[in-house]
């Protein structure tokens, strides 16, 4: 049975994430892939919410077990908003509510707030599932291309002046895939350009507690005034992906909608992962927790970039980010990613070709992603070794 003609018009040009596709294809035992974007698994506290887990099922299991309000568990939401007021980012007007990670708190504001057709400006490259997510509500596109210090902000007002812009989506800190961070001037700049022709900012920020070079920044939302900036915030990088725990902080009468939404789409995030979340910073250093993982990813990007010193050509150029989880790399004009992927796996390393990361994914791109973060440490000199080799 055909069922291309029951599919609603907004997902008939939908595309997987080629990213979680290669996911299985990856497994493979002798491929070291440099594609992912997950965090390092030696970074996750098991022992610790293992334990922290057994107590609540044996002690607590009438509330970690059960239903759950839709804003999320108290204690975990007062965390987040006492951390959010520490770097100016919840104010007066704001609300915070908990997530099932920080991409279900990105698409329940779009669904909140786009019409069909409405603008919304990205940085190019950018993140395949806020990029999907827009498509899917049937928003228009329009990518901005990237610069040493973020994003390209003449182009941004260039159509801001022409076009209906509801959003700028940014990836503000160590952006994914550049690493690229956007310069305190920037960022000023950008909320005086959303002030100027009135438009939102979406801050999507689940990295930038990942600082392991350089000066820190200040966020987006902590300059806002006015309820302008949606901040999106996420446990997935300094605490664990798979609890899927993110937040959003946004002006009251926003977020009344994306409760609401929230309550339509999953009632709640589960209970029992918030709790466990809530118990591990309270018994323990969430910050120092972090500390370590700077310094881990410190390490091995400094690894990847000295391995890439010595072996890549010339020719090519990278980032190299101050944190995160990812750099691009960029052949010379012509080259396509996509060809070179093909010969990379067959040379048994892997790498996210760049294409999939832009607006237009059918178009060769010249650019690929690489993650450091999840390869073990005395991979990275190999992997490195076998791309340069097929480049």
């Amino acid at each position: 049975m055909d069922f291309t003609n029951y599919m609603s018009d907004r997902v008939k040009p939908m595309q997987g994430s080629s990213i979680r596709a290669m996911f299985k294809f990856l497994e493979q035992a002798d491929i070291i892939s440099l594609a992912g974007g997950s965090p390092a698994p030696e970074s996750f506290p098991g022992r610790e919410l293992a334990e922290i887990a057994s107590e609540l099922l044996a002690e607590k299991s009438h509330i970690c077990l059960q239903y759950g309000v839709t804003e999320g568990y108290t204690p975990l939401r007062e965390i987040v908003k006492g951390r959010m007021a520490k770097v100016d980012s919840h104010k007066e007007y704001d609300e915070t509510i908990i997530t099932s990670g920080a991409q279900q708190a990105i698409d329940l504001a779009l669904k909140a707030l786009i019409n069909k057709g409405d603008g919304i400006i990205v940085e190019q490259p950018s993140f395949i599932g806020t990029l999907n997510s827009i498509r899917s509500y049937e928003a228009k596109l329009f990518g901005v291309p990237m610069q040493d210090d973020g994003m390209d902000l003449e182009a941004t007002e260039e159509i801001l002046k022409t076009e209906n812009i509801k959003i700028i989506y940014t990836i503000a800190t160590f952006q994914n895939p550049t690493g690229i961070t956007m310069s305190n001037e920037k960022r000023k700049k950008l909320l005086e350009l959303a002030k100027k022709y009135d438009v939102l900012i979406f801050e999507d920020n689940p990295y930038g507690e990942l600082r392991f070079a350089g000066e820190p920044t200040v966020t987006i939302k902590s300059l806002d005034t006015e309820g302008r900036v949606l901040y999106f915030g996420s446990f997935s990088k300094i605490l664990s992906a798979g609890l899927r725990l993110g937040w959003v902080t946004a002006h009251k009468d926003i977020m009344d909608k994306i409760v609401v939404l929230k309550q339509v789409n999953d009632v709640h995030t589960p209970v029992l992962n918030q709790m466990m979340a809530a118990e591990y910073m309270t018994r323990y250093s969430i910050d120092e927790h972090i500390a370590k993982i700077r310094k881990l990813y410190g390490r091995k990007c400094g690894l990847m970039l000295e391995a890439m010193d010595k072996y890549f050509p010339d020719y090519c150029k990278y980032t190299r980010p101050e944190g995160g989880l990812f750099l691009l790399y960029t052949m010379p004009e012509g080259y396509d990613a996509k060809e070179l992927l093909n010969k990379a796996i067959a040379n048994k390393v892997a790498f996210v070709a760049g294409n999939t990361l832009m607006l237009d994914m059918d178009k060769p791109c010249s650019s690929f992603r690489l993650n450091y973060s999840l390869v073990a440490e005395d991979k990275i000199e190999t992997a490195i070794k076998l791309l340069a080799e097929v480049l």
